[in-house]
């Protein structure tokens, strides 16, 4: 029934737990799951999808534990989640008309960048801040361009997201961590419903991984709302870096 072996299976249902934990606290996940799974034998495009069917279930696991913790309220976050979803779609979709290779290039700078600013920005905590773009704009601006990235190519998704929340909507970063997440459900949900058409994703292997997500996202998201900002900012810093790191890697 699966579409590897039993062995792999399990590294693969290993890698989905470490991701779901991951992408719980500070996104990236996708950095350990997308190379497993091309080591496994999928190629890119199989990779990509099958990496969005399982991520469905560690960002939805996190975005109900963050909601049961009081930090999001799914009634003011449903307009942002449908529009997420289809500009999701239209990244994907739009993978054959955009520079595709020159964002790649810009990718590790801005990934960077944003790692420098969660480092080294003072007075970063838990605590809201001055709003900087009223919930319309936001919502209408920042959210499609941050899904349409995420169906476009993914990786960092979540850290563009954060970024939004932190520095203009002003939210703290466990609040801007928690509103994140159903986002992330929704752009992941788009661009999976693109792949289902152009692509052969691994199913049932994704949501075996999906089920060790679960896990890794009630572990995540609870050490998160434990430690709020004191795990999430380095955790965030790290994956950003990493990926950055990786990236710079592939294109030499």
């Amino acid at each position: 029934m699966f579409e590897v072996t039993f062995e792999v299976l399990l590294l693969l249902m290993l890698a989905g737990f470490a991701a779901g934990f991951i992408d719980a606290v500070a996104g990236g996940g996708g950095l350990i799951t997308v190379p497993v799974l091309l080591i496994a034998g999928a190629n890119p495009v199989t990779a990509l999808a099958t990496n969005k069917i399982q991520g469905l279930f560690g960002a939805a696991t996190a975005a109900l534990s963050y909601a049961r913790g009081g930090h999001v309220d799914f009634r003011t976050q449903w307009g942002s989640a449908l529009i997420a979803f289809f500009a999701s779609i239209a990244g994907a979709l739009l993978v054959s008309v955009l520079p595709v290779d020159l964002i790649r290039y810009a990718l590790p700078v801005l990934l960077i960048g944003i790692a420098v600013f969660f480092a080294t920005k003072k007075g970063l905590n838990d605590v809201d801040r001055a709003r900087r773009m009223s919930p319309a704009v936001f919502a209408v601006t920042l959210v499609p361009l941050c899904a349409a990235y995420d169906g476009l190519l993914g990786p960092g998704a979540g850290s563009f997201y954060m970024l939004a929340f932190v520095g203009l909507a002003g939210y703290g970063v466990l609040k801007a961590t928690a509103h994140t997440k159903l986002l992330n459900f929704a752009s992941n949900a788009g661009a999976l419903c693109a792949f289902a058409v152009v692509a052969t994703p691994w199913w049932f292997t994704g949501l075996a991984m999906g089920l060790a997500q679960i896990a890794g996202a009630q572990v995540g998201a609870g050490l998160a709302q434990k430690k709020g900002a004191k795990i999430i900012k380095p955790l965030l810093v790290l994956t950003t870096i990493t990926l950055a790191a990786k990236l710079i890697w592939d294109m030499t």
